[in-house]
């Protein structure tokens, strides 16, 4: 799936700057099963009017979802209507500056872990884990440009995925999503993001770019530039 937009991630957390929808949000969360508006308003002492709006409020934003049910456990004629009940929606909601993705670094590795396990050597389990991952993406973006370039088309993919691509007569990127871990495991860490933007190249079918390293600048150790020529 598309990772959700930063905007959006941003909108959903700007929604708990008011202190009684953030109160709402963290009563209901807090509590072992899906609660109603009169909980909610109980719970945090303020008119159940007041709670309805803010807690639908949260709904619309993707931080609570809702579901009826009856709460008397009775059901049939007499039973009543059901109650609108309010929990914390699964998605998570993060926001990093600059951004990053452990998610997608995580995820690579436990993929080499498990190649590991079944006999593949750790070094060539990283690579192909991450060479997967980011023909992955590439596969996964909205439709391309054709008539773009095919920099402008790999930076498209690596934007989506907070690269900060820079493009010139190559591509920089000015962001690495792994900086952290890059920090402390750089050979294991540059080597997986090489791949990774390999794996995008590819899918991509841009034949005439490799994604090559290139550390030394602030940035990302991967530039994304033309093939020389043989």
């Amino acid at each position: 799936m598309p990772e959700e937009s930063f905007s959006r991630r941003v909108t959903k957390l700007g929604s708990l700057a008011d202190p009684v929808r953030r109160a709402l949000y963290r009563f209901v969360t807090e509590q072992p099963d899906a609660v109603s508006r009169d909980q909610a308003a109980d719970g945090v002492d303020v008119p159940r009017h007041t709670a309805k709006h803010h807690l639908d409020r949260l709904v619309d934003e993707g931080l609570l979802v809702t579901e009826f049910r009856r709460l008397t456990g009775r059901s049939g004629p007499g039973a009543g209507r059901p109650s609108k009940l309010y929990r914390r929606a699964e998605d998570e909601v993060e926001v990093s500056l600059p951004h990053r993705r452990y998610d997608l670094a995580g995820a690579v590795l436990a993929d080499a872990v498990g190649r590991s396990l079944a006999g593949e050597p750790i070094a060539d389990a990283v690579r192909a884990a991450a060479l997967e991952a980011g023909s992955r993406v590439a596969a996964e973006a909205p439709h391309h440009d054709r008539r773009a370039s095919e920099l402008a088309r790999v930076g498209e993919v690596l934007a989506r995925h907070g690269y900060e691509p820079r493009v010139s007569d190559e591509l920089v990127l000015a962001n690495c999503p792994f900086d952290r871990i890059a920090a402390e495991h750089t050979e294991v860490v540059c080597g997986m993001n090489q791949a990774f933007v390999e794996g995008v190249v590819e899918r991509l079918g841009c034949h005439g770019l490799e994604a090559a390293l290139d550390p030394g600048d602030p940035w990302c150790c991967v530039k994304v530039r033309p093939r020389a020529e043989a």
